[in-house]
């Protein structure tokens, strides 16, 4: 197999990305001074742009490296419901919402100004159970026509059967990765790999003091929750593996940061491909550490191509 060039191998992977997918909207505008009426800036709009995120830009990932995705999520009967289903259906990603229409689907309006983020709104709101069901009956029909899954959990609401279909895929012999949130991981026992950030890592083990003492804490909690591994992504620190192994350390490679929003989307979206294609978690994790180093170079979520992690020259 690894004779196979690695864009063939990775047409052939196919990817099921499940969890809260939400609209980004970005108000571009210009700031020439400051509200007689409170002190604040006054935006002059001049633009906006709609950008699908979390699962949703996940997803998108996947299909930019050339693998393919499917993205199983929950989505509300709204106007940014179907803003976000007509941005994904452009994308190449098979999309398969799940309406609920008592959700306001996720909106993150963000107020752009001087090149600087001013302000974002958020609008939200959970979803309903039996639609949260459904769900779980459509996974049970996707997985087992995909090499990998990856759940993207953004504390929204759409993953309340996670423990379920971690299960499922397990069983069925799938690699699982999971991008975490909230301090409770109990829910994320027996993945393949979570990959946390140190803020969010920290709220589930606490401060560490230095880099032995954050092997004792990951490892502890990797053997607690039964994972294959743990990543841990570090910013301009870059990325610690935990696994059975020990720890494999690999340092950040962005040229320039300019925007860190969704680099967690990328790399794990990364990770999932090269995982999908066959190459081992070892191997793939330099990989989406180098992916992760181009997309904060760019503003908002984005998204990086097989050729921009490769470039033309020897085989990769």
């Amino acid at each position: 197999m690894t004779d196979i060039p690695m864009k063939t191998r990775l047409a052939g992977a196919r990817v099921l990305v499940v969890g809260d997918a939400m609209l980004d909207r970005y108000v571009h505008g210009s700031v020439d001074r400051i509200s007689p009426e409170a002190p604040v800036p006054v935006v002059r709009v001049t633009h906006d742009e709609d950008r699908i995120g979390a699962a949703a830009n996940v997803a998108r990932n996947v299909v930019s490296l050339g693998a393919r995705a499917s993205l199983l999520t929950v989505i509300g009967d709204d106007d940014a419901g179907r803003r976000l289903e007509e941005l994904v259906s452009a994308t190449g990603i098979e999309a398969h919402f799940r309406r609920d229409p008592r959700l306001k689907t996720t909106l993150k309006m963000r107020v752009i100004g001087r090149q600087q983020q001013l302000l974002r709104l958020d609008f939200e709101s959970p979803p309903e159970g039996e639609v949260l069901a459904a769900q779980l009956d459509a996974f049970g029909e996707l997985m087992p026509g995909h090499h990998a899954v990856l759940f993207s959990d953004y504390g929204k609401g759409g993953l309340a059967h996670m423990a379920a279909m971690i299960a499922a895929a397990r069983a069925a012999g799938k690699p699982v990765l999971v991008d975490p949130k909230g301090a409770d991981y109990s829910r994320y026992r027996h993945a393949t790999v979570i990959t946390p950030n140190r803020s969010e890592l920290q709220q589930v083990v606490g401060a560490w003091l230095d880099e032995a003492d954050l092997a004792r804490r990951a490892q502890a909690l990797r053997a607690d929750l039964a994972l294959d591994a743990l990543l841990l992504t570090r910013s301009e620190e870059g990325m610690t593996l935990f696994d059975a192994q020990g720890s494999l350390h690999v340092p950040a490679q962005a040229r320039e940061v300019f925007d860190v929003t969704g680099a967690g989307d990328t790399v794990i979206a990364t990770l999932a491909s090269f995982v999908a294609a066959g190459m081992e978690l070892r191997a793939a994790l330099p990989v989406a550490n180098r992916a992760g180093g181009i997309v904060v170079g760019r503003f908002g979520t984005a998204s990086v191509t097989l050729d921009e992690l490769f470039p033309p020259g020897p085989a990769a």
